[in-house]
């Protein structure tokens, strides 16, 4: 039998604190945004919409999660090369330079991403900064 790796996976549960933590600091600033958890595969575990958040930012709170688990990186990086003008990089499939998606980690990979949409990208930042530090 091939040697096969010990995995780390998101669970429900640890989604779901996630998005309570991002929720919490959403609330703190008056924020009303969309928060998708998916896990290393881009597939979507969790999504809650907050009272008044707009309907577009369903789909682009899982895009920003899928972004961040597909290139292991923060959406924010994609915005910063944007914004220095390499746009081209915004051709590549499933870039979406616009800050919000963080990638999840537990014991240095990559088991997920958490995106967040519907307020500025910087205060989206924010909320996906304080979800994913709930993971510890």
């Amino acid at each position: 039998m091939a040697a096969l790796a010990d995995k780390k996976a998101l669970t429900l549960t640890a989604a779901r604190a996630v998005v309570a933590a991002a929720e919490a600091e959403a609330r703190k600033h008056n924020l009303a945004v969309t928060m998708s958890v998916v896990d290393d595969g881009g597939h979507l575990l969790h999504l809650a919409r907050m009272d008044d958040t707009g309907l577009a930012s369903i789909e682009v709170s899982i895009a920003k999660a899928r972004a961040a688990a597909m290139f292991k990186r923060p959406t924010k990086f994609w915005e910063d090369a944007h914004a220095s003008g390499k746009t081209h990089l915004a051709n590549l499939p499933g870039v979406l330079p616009i800050e919000g998606g963080v990638p999840l980690m537990a014991a240095g990979k990559v088991i997920g991403a958490f995106g967040v949409s519907g307020a500025s990208s910087a205060q989206d930042g924010q909320v996906a900064a304080a979800g994913a530090a709930a993971l510890g």
